[in-house]
């Protein structure tokens, strides 16, 4: 018996550009009426501008072109992509939500889906209603529903409010009942978007243990939109890689996520060797800076390598360095071969390597700054000449996680309490 749970078939999703019908034809005079007059459309929708001069060469666009693969019952697969890239329409369409403009989808199972903030939620009703009503549109009765209901509310965390109308929750309460809802009903495939990043440090910690739960305990299949790349490694076994709407890459994990962040242009579009953010006396130039492993975590040992080109061969480097700064361009650590006895010996090859043994440095991205110095003095400094990108994870291994109003360091530590 197959074990595939989702097929995809040629998956197209088209989208009209320009203006959209009001709905009657009374509506559609008026707006044609108002443009006759030179008067603003009196139907816009909020958040659009009334520029007609910003209009591509085609009315259509392609969110997703000739979509292809297969989905085995109990894989936990991680879509990864640039911000329009196609990731969240795709959710859309397994989840029901829209359909495709052309090809099929076939489903085996229930479906619970967590696409966004309130996505399934009746704002007047309460949390206890919405719990029911979640569970009806599942295909639930209402004895399965009140069997799960302690569970839910338990792991949602808001007992205290669970007789008030949503419309009057936090968004982060509403993340907490709507993933409740998703992953603790009884469905068969479990469809999750970046909606987890609303959430607080520990709530999302929990959460991806529960999803790695129902994933290998329940063998429940699982779809997970996210940019933080240490989640998509901790709880998925499989990936898609999504760009301009098709699948460029889909296998292992690991072979996707290096997949996506070769995407990254270089910084500024320009190689370092034409990077103009430079001074020294340029005989030697820093030609290529690459980190090892890919995604980068606090409190992780990560390796930077650090490759030059010689314009004079007969100069006698005698110190390499780097620095990282944060975006504001405030000076966090330092790092030089001085520090280490300087070199005794001129360097014959044309890279040299440092390894940091436990990045202290807290999630998100940082400017990273190098030079080299001979004994002429400085030869070449390039600011910003790469992005230090950090990746999420439970660096202290309780869930916890370093608020970045606290500060961006993170230090390993003990404490001592009773005496």
């Amino acid at each position: 018996m197959s074990n595939i749970v989702i097929k995809a078939e040629n998956i197209s999703k088209a989208y009209q550009l320009g203006e959209i019908g009001t709905g009657t034809i009374s509506r559609d005079l008026e707006r044609w009426w108002a443009k006759l007059r030179g008067k603003e459309d009196p139907f816009l929708r909020v958040g659009e501008t009334n520029d007609r001069n910003a209009k591509g060469i085609s009315d259509i666009v392609w969110s997703l072109k000739d979509l292809n693969f297969e989905i085995e019952q109990g894989d936990a697969v991680g879509i990864i992509g640039r911000n329009g890239a196609g990731k969240s329409t795709l959710l859309k369409i397994l989840s029901r939500v829209t359909s495709p403009t052309t090809g099929s989808i076939k489903l085996k199972g229930r479906i619970a889906s967590l696409l966004e903030v309130g996505t399934g939620f009746h704002p007047e009703l309460t949390g206890r209603e919405n719990i029911y009503l979640n569970g009806a549109i599942l295909g639930m009765r209402k004895t399965e529903i009140k069997r799960k209901f302690d569970e839910i509310v338990d792991f949602a965390g808001i007992e205290r409010y669970i007789d008030t109308p949503v419309k009057r929750y936090s968004s982060g309460m509403y993340v907490r009942l709507a993933f409740a809802v998703a992953a603790n009903l009884e469905s068969e495939i479990l469809i999750v978007d970046e909606v987890l990043a609303v959430g607080d440090a520990e709530f999302q910690k929990k959460c991806l243990g529960k999803m790695g739960e129902v994933s290998k305990g329940e063998r429940r299949t699982i779809l997970f939109v996210s940019h933080h790349m240490g989640s998509i490694q901790s709880l998925c076994n499989k990936g898609m890689v999504l760009s301009n709407g098709k699948v460029i890459h889909d296998g292992s994990v690991s072979s996707c996520i290096n997949k996506y962040l070769q995407q990254a242009p270089p910084e500024n579009g320009l190689t370092l060797l034409k990077r103009k953010q430079r001074v020294g006396l340029k005989a030697v130039l820093i030609e290529k800076i690459e980190f090892s492993p890919e995604i980068i975590t606090t409190l992780n040992p990560f390796t930077i390598s650090i490759s030059f080109k010689r314009i004079d061969a007969s100069i006698n480097i005698r110190e390499i360095g780097f620095s990282i700064w944060t975006r504001d361009e405030i000076k966090l650590i330092s790092i030089s071969t001085e520090f280490k006895g300087g070199i005794e010996e001129s360097i014959h090859s044309d890279k040299v390597e440092c390894t940091l043994i436990d990045l202290p440095l807290i999630d998100g991205e940082y400017q990273f700054n190098a030079f080299i110095s001979s004994d002429r003095g400085l030869e070449d400094y390039v600011t910003a000449a790469k992005v230090l990108k950090v990746a999420h994870s439970d660096y202290f291994g309780f869930g916890k996680t370093i608020n970045p109003e606290w500060g961006t360091i993170a230090v390993q530590h003990a404490w001592k309490l009773n005496f």
